[in-house]
């Protein structure tokens, strides 16, 4: 999933001050049973080659084409649990969420789109990638047919591990070079409003996992682990230019 694109003069910016990643008790559980799949994000060559900025161009360009077509699926997520939802204002938090999805797929389309030679038309008529079109998918199934619960679980990882990864890359480089080719990408995912994102992500997610027994925690814990695996998918695929084979 992508963020909100900062200006590439402000990728240096050091001196944000930075939320913690409140990670509650429930999440903790999904990320301890998944942590060799969700640590291996971080060894995935996309992802080292993205903050190390070696990555060919042609790869990003694959993976954020495909990714512009999941922000769609992930508002369309938002826009159904909005609708299983009674309380007033996390009703709104959800398609607030929905509607932020379709504004940053807007500006992958300007910004990214500048850079990399596609255009809106071009992003429209592409055809998902096997692994793209899979956890798209899980995830639309999650929230049409699972509980509450399952499918809050199935879109937690893509926010939370993007938060995770931005947070790490901060804390390692302490500021990004401003002439880095990825900055805009990697000072996103450690951007205040990213980060404040996800927490509430998490903690809606907590208090509906306070009212449900284990057999929906189990069955939901499981959705989440998927989505970490088709995270990992996501990043390979575009590292091998994934293609449907026939």
């Amino acid at each position: 999933m992508q963020g909100p694109i900062p200006d590439v003069d402000q990728a240096d910016d050091g001196q944000q001050n930075v939320p913690d990643l409140i990670v509650p008790p429930f999440s903790v559980t999904c990320r301890e049973q998944s942590s060799k799949r969700w640590e291996a994000s971080f060894q995935h060559p996309f992802v080292q080659s993205l903050v190390d900025g070696s990555l060919p161009e042609e790869r990003f360009r694959f993976y954020q084409m495909q990714d512009a077509r999941y922000l769609e699926a992930y508002a369309d997520v938002c826009s159904i649990i909005s609708t299983r939802i009674s309380d007033p204002d996390i009703k709104l938090w959800f398609i607030e969420g929905a509607r932020m999805a379709l504004v940053v797929e807007k500006e992958l389309h300007s910004e990214y789109g500048k850079q990399l030679g596609y255009s809106p038309s071009d992003v429209a008529a592409l055809e998902l990638s096997p692994s793209n079109r899979a956890y798209q998918n899980h995830m639309l199934a999650a929230a049409t047919n699972g509980s509450l619960l399952e499918s809050l679980a199935a879109l937690a990882p893509c926010p939370w591990l993007y938060t995770d990864i931005g947070v790490r890359i901060l804390a390692e480089m302490g500021t990004i070079p401003v002439n880095h080719p990825f900055g805009d990408w990697l000072a996103t995912y450690a951007d205040p409003v990213f980060i404040t994102y996800t927490n509430e992500l998490l903690a809606h997610m907590e208090r509906i996992a306070e009212g449900v027994g284990s057999e929906v925690k189990t069955k939901a814990m499981h959705g989440f682990d998927l989505s970490v695996r088709y995270e990992w998918m996501f990043w390979d695929q575009a590292w091998n230019l994934q293609s449907w084979p026939v």
